[in-house]
């Protein structure tokens, strides 16, 4: 088959369907149907047709790339990235190819005047935000993106109070799901290591799942047994050794994140104690570093997968004007040796 510069014209004559059909298709929209999608691509590459992204995006007054802001994470020099977004980014990735979509990605301080620059100056047509430190400093920048009309969704807690549309794991689920497990095999003193003030809203609703369990099965819960630590390994050893230093019976650690609960992992080590045995250690997010840690690393699962799919599909519905909603994930026990 052979069509000189072959038009989406040609393309909707060949499969059957209208030319905004073809179009939809070719640029991944999901209200086309799989097979149409499939009949329209094969065609496509028949006739060596290739989408004039360009022109596409100038019609639409748009420039088919997406921004993703990585924010500083709570570390000592404020340079890290969480791992669980790491493992997030793949999943974004091919959500926007499949989409046909470029992604922008950067590295932003909250100092900067990071909500200025992307869609206001037509480099993306809207904005992934994933991290945010303390969010009682964040909230600010998103009431900003909501008042000048910004395009924008981002991963984080899921409550009355978010801002914008919000995709999240349901950390309150997650945390119970960890205290039902270190109470079936015994645990019946368990510590927490996370900060649980509003300035961290997801390791909050952690501890809010636990003391929830706990208070269901007549277990107290003891505000001596929670340490702050925010969601870096140094902070996880920092907290288990302040938790050791106050000489409390404990036999298990909820820690609010893997790396949290890597950290105190190493300082259990240190002081003697054997995990399991001793106490069992229990983390969250599943990040590839949990099965390697010694022993392999008990934890609360985000799907990690779906959660940058969604966080891709729902940012193009609302560049695209179309109705988009808060979602919450279900979180996944994932049993291993520390527990």
């Amino acid at each position: 088959m052979s069509i000189d510069k072959p038009t989406s014209f040609d393309i909707a004559a060949l499969a059957g369907v209208s030319q905004p059909t073809v179009s939809r298709a070719l640029r991944g929209d999901r209200t086309v149907s799989e097979a149409t999608r499939k009949r329209v691509e094969a065609i496509a590459r028949q006739l060596n047709y290739a989408v004039d992204k360009n022109a596409s995006a100038l019609r639409r007054g748009q420039s088919n790339t997406l921004a993703l802001l990585f924010f500083e994470d709570p570390s000592p020099d404020g340079s890290a990235i969480n791992p669980f977004f790491l493992s997030m980014l793949e999943s974004i990735l091919r959500t926007c190819a499949a989409r046909r979509y470029d992604l922008l990605t950067s590295f932003q301080q909250l100092s900067s005047d990071w909500h200025m620059d992307y869609e206001d100056s037509r480099k993306a047509d809207g904005i992934i935000l994933l991290g945010y430190g303390d969010y009682e400093l964040y909230r600010a920048r998103l009431e900003q993106l909501i008042r000048q009309g910004t395009h924008f969704v981002r991963w984080g807690a899921v409550n009355g109070d978010s801002i914008g549309t919000t995709i999240g794991c349901d950390n309150v689920a997650g945390g119970r799901d960890a205290a039902q497990h270190l109470i079936a095999h015994g645990r019946t003193r368990i510590a927490f290591l996370g900060d649980v003030s509003g300035h961290y809203p997801e390791l909050r609703d952690r501890y809010r799942g636990l003391c929830a369990v706990q208070a269901q099965h007549g277990l107290p819960v003891d505000p001596a047994f929670q340490v702050d630590a925010l969601t870096i390994e140094d902070s996880g050893y920092e907290a288990a050794r302040r938790l050791l230093d106050r000489d409390l019976a404990f036999d298990a650690i909820f820690a609010a994140s893997d790396m949290i609960a890597i950290g105190a992992l190493r300082a259990l080590d240190e002081a003697g104690l054997v995990v399991p045995d001793d106490v069992a250690v229990i983390g969250f997010d599943d990040l590839p570093a949990a099965s390697l840690s010694h022993p392999p690393l008990t934890t609360v699962a985000q799907d990690y997968h779906r959660a940058g799919e969604m966080l891709v599909d729902t940012l193009i519905r609302q560049i695209n004007r179309k109705p988009t909603d808060t979602m919450l994930l279900p979180p996944r026990l994932v049993v291993r040796r520390s527990t």
